[in-house]
């Protein structure tokens, strides 16, 4: 299998590179966007890659995004990455790169939740809300909620963590119209993923959109859709109130470096073989499950 950690695609210019995601600029209305198999935990890059990762994140996003295309506009061209880049960088692109257009982003997180797990369980334990949205008393870790609700983020730079924030945020950040069409949009999509996924035997317990602006002023879909990074994906047959599901993502990596002696600051310990070939199976099996 053809592992990536980095790319390093000279025939055109670097613009960034996130946690998993490699930028290039073609021109002045699209963009190379190369997934590769980095995996970050507790928000720091670590030094081992997960075979295939980048390939199975591509694929998942790129069946999402067909999926919905009749319900909202995204990001995708009909270009491909083979095109834009020199013959001996072909296999730096192969399933795991597209070709995008250039959007002005929102910078927030549309996150939507039907379940009460990480900082949202957190912060119910507390106030007995999420992001400003009050929900019933005595609910339990992993409860399935009534409806799912719209909880974003303000997002932050690399290595530094997403700040939970309430919905008059995302309004002084693009106005009231704009804030509640992304609210909208953002509950409307993962319900219609949800109810596809349970019929797959995968419970979504929640997921995070981005948004762009296209040059007609649009709201477009972008950046990764409904793949195990950006979401929460639980077996049905494992689910239990009152217990953390296991997961199809990298939990297998949180859970062993959360028994290692490190300060979750980089460098980050190696990963075993075993923890590797784990989650790559877990990625793997998602994507067959839906697919």
């Amino acid at each position: 299998m053809n592992v990536l950690y980095e790319s390093n695609i000279r025939s055109l210019p670097l613009i960034s590179r996130g946690k998993v995601r490699d930028i290039y600029s073609i021109d002045e209305s699209k963009l190379l966007i190369v997934t590769t198999d980095r995996l970050s935990a507790f928000d720091v890059i670590l030094n081992n890659p997960i075979p295939g990762k980048g390939i199975v994140l591509n694929k998942m996003t790129e069946f999402w995004l067909e999926k919905f295309a009749n319900i909202l506009p995204n990001h995708s061209t009909n270009i491909k990455p083979e095109d834009v880049v020199s013959k001996d960088e072909l296999d730096q692109v192969k399933d795991r790169a597209v070709v995008v257009k250039r959007l002005r982003p929102i910078m927030v997180e549309a996150v939507a939740r039907g379940y009460l797990i990480g900082s949202g369980w957190l912060e119910y334990q507390k106030s007995g809300s999420v992001c400003g949205v009050k929900l019933p008393k005595g609910l339990l870790k992993a409860s399935k909620l009534d409806s799912a609700i719209f909880t974003p983020a303000a997002k932050a730079e690399v290595g530094m963590h997403d700040e939970n924030v309430e919905f008059d945020y995302v309004i002084q950040l693009v106005g009231s119209e704009l804030a509640r069409r992304i609210r909208d949009i953002t509950v409307d999509l993962y319900s219609r993923a949800s109810q596809f996924a349970l019929e797959k035997g995968i419970i979504i317990a929640d997921t995070k959109f981005e948004f762009g602006i296209d040059s007609n002023g649009d709201l477009n879909l972008m950046d990764e859709v409904l793949t195990p990074d950006s979401s929460r994906f639980w077996p049905i047959d494992d689910y239990h109130v009152g217990a953390n599901p296991p997961s199809f993502d990298k939990q297998f990596i949180r859970d062993w470096l959360e028994s290692q002696d490190w300060d979750k600051k980089a460098p980050s310990p190696d990963l075993p073989m075993e923890i590797i070939r784990k989650t790559s199976d877990k990625y793997n099996e998602a994507l067959s499950r839906l697919l």
